[in-house]
């Protein structure tokens, strides 16, 4: 697991150096908006990442990143 979390970090740190700034300012603005459109889906009862993933065109683990994800920030339940 701490192995895991270690490699993470390096390719992290890996794409911030290859990537151009621009690059990673679309790409998160492409999260946030997904994340939006994410929330929307649940706040109107699709809560199932498979019902995620095939509305928003995701994989079944994209789909669930990003509910992991707005579950941490406390925007879902």
């Amino acid at each position: 697991m701490c192995q895991s979390l270690v490699d993470k970090v390096a390719r992290s740190k890996q794409l911030m150096a290859i990537a151009h700034p621009e690059i990673l300012i679309l790409f998160e603005n492409w999260l946030e908006e997904l994340e939006d459109e994410v929330l929307r889906l649940v706040l109107s009862g699709s809560r199932e990442p498979v019902q995620v993933a095939e509305a928003e065109g995701l994989s079944r683990s994209g789909a669930d990143f990003v509910l992991a994800k707005l579950r941490h920030e406390g925007r879902i339940k």
